[in-house]
C-alpha cells in the first residue's frame, strides 16, 4: 500500500529547530513523511553559542519516532552557513522542497536605551538570516521548478510592542521580504508565506513580568503550545498549499488568522495642490478620524485564545 503521508518525498530545512516552535515543526514534519534538516547553533536567547546538542537532540527524537533527519549547526546570519545547510539538505536527501525560517534571538529594551550592537544582532539573525537561507535555497528550488519558503514574522512587527524596536523592525522586514520573494520567484513555482506565531517558547519565556496584568498575559501564553503552529507550516510546505503565496497568517492556539497587508485607507484630493495650511485644515482634518491607533499586539488580540 503506498505511503499517503502528506509530506512524503519532501525535504524540509527548519532553522532554530533545537527548541520551541522550530522543534515542534521539525518533529511534526517528520511524522508527516518529510526528511528534515534540523538547524540550530545551540545559542542563548541573546545569540551566544552555548551547546551544539540542541539540533542533535531534535534529530534523536525524530529518529526514535521512526522519522528521518540530520542535524546542522551553521549560523543563519552567516551567508556561507546558510549555503552550507542548504547544501547539506541536497547532499543528504537529493533536493530541498521547503524552508522554515524560524531561528531567532531577543535583545529587548526601550528604544532610548538600545545600542547599535543589540539592534544589529537581532536584525542579522531574523531578517538577514531569512534572506541568507532563502537566497541559498532559491537556487536549488529554481532548478527543481518548485519550493516553499515559510518565514516567521510577529505581531510585534505587524502591529507593535513595547521595548522591541530591533525585533519589530526585523519581523516587519521579514514580511516585506516574503512578499518580494513571492513576486520574484512565482515563475518557478516557488511560493513564500509568513506565519506570526503565538506560542510559549524559549523566546517568549524571556518576557519581563512586572505587574499582575503581565503575569496574567504570560499565564495565558503558557497555554499556547508550539505544536499548535505546525499544521499551518506543514500545509504551506505541502502540495495542498501550492496556490497559497504572498500571505501572512497568525496562529494562536486553535485560531488561524489571515492578516491584512498595508493598503490605502482613505484619500483626499485638492486640484490646486497643497500648502501647509490646506494640509492642516483640509487633509489632516479629513484623515485624522482614520488614523491607526498606537496599539500594541495585546490591544488587538485582546480576547482569550480558544
Amino acid at each position: 500500500m503506498p505511503d499517503m503521508k502528506p509530506l512524503s518525498g519532501k525535504v524540509m530545512l527548519v532553522t532554530g529547530a533545537g527548541n520551541g516552535i522550530g522543534r515542534a515543526i521539525a518533529m511534526e514534519a517528520a511524522k508527516a513523511g518529510a526528511q528534515v534538516v534540523v538547524n540550530d547553533i545551540g545559542a542563548s536567547l541573546e545569540g551566544q553559542r552555548e551547546s551544539s546538542a540542541a539540533a542533535q537532540d531534535t534529530v534523536a527524537e525524530i529518529e526514535r519516532s521512526g522519522g528521518v533527519a540530520v542535524a546542522n549547526g551553521d549560523d543563519v546570519s552567516d551567508p556561507e552557513g546558510a549555503k552550507n545547510m542548504v547544501q547539506q539538505a541536497v547532499s543528504a536527501f537529493g533536493r530541498l522542497d521547503s524552508v522554515v525560517n524560524n531561528a531567532g534571538i531577543l535583545r529587548d529594551c526601550f528604544f532610548h536605551k538600545m545600542t547599535y550592537e543589540n539592534f544589529d544582532a537581532v536584525v542579522k539573525v531574523h531578517l538577514y538570516g531569512s534572506f541568507n537561507v532563502s537566497r541559498a535555497a532559491a537556487d536549488v528550488m529554481r532548478e527543481q521548478g518548485s519550493g516553499s519558503l515559510i518565514h516567521m514574522t510577529s505581531t510585534s512587527g505587524l502591529i507593535g510592542n513595547l521595548a522591541q524596536a530591533n525585533y519589530s523592525a526585523a519581523k516587519l522586514g521579514v514580511a516585506a521580504l516574503s512578499k518580494s520573494i513571492a513576486l520574484d520567484l512565482a515563475r518557478w513555482n516557488i511560493r513564500s508565506n509568513c506565519i506570526a506565531p503565538f506560542a510559549w517558547s524559549r523566546m517568549t519565556s524571556s518576557i519581563k513580568v512586572d505587574s499582575p496584568e503581565q503575569q496574567e498575559r504570560v499565564d495565558r501564553m503558557k497555554e499556547m503550545k508550539p505544536e499548535k503552529i505546525a499544521p499551518v507550516a506543514l500545509y504551506l510546505a505541502s502540495d495542498e498549499g501550492a496556490e497559497t503565496t504572498g500571505q501572512i497568517f497568525a496562529v494562536r492556539n486553535n485560531e488561524i488568522f489571515l492578516m491584512s497587508q498595508p493598503r490605502p485607507v482613505r484619500a483626499v484630493h485638492r486640484g490646486e495642490g497643497w500648502d501647509i495650511d490646506s494640509v492642516t485644515r483640509h487633509a489632516m482634518a479629513s484623515l485624522k478620524s482614520s488614523y491607526v491607533p498606537l496599539d500594541v499586539s495585546a490591544d488587538v488580540f485582546n480576547w482569550d485564545p480558544v
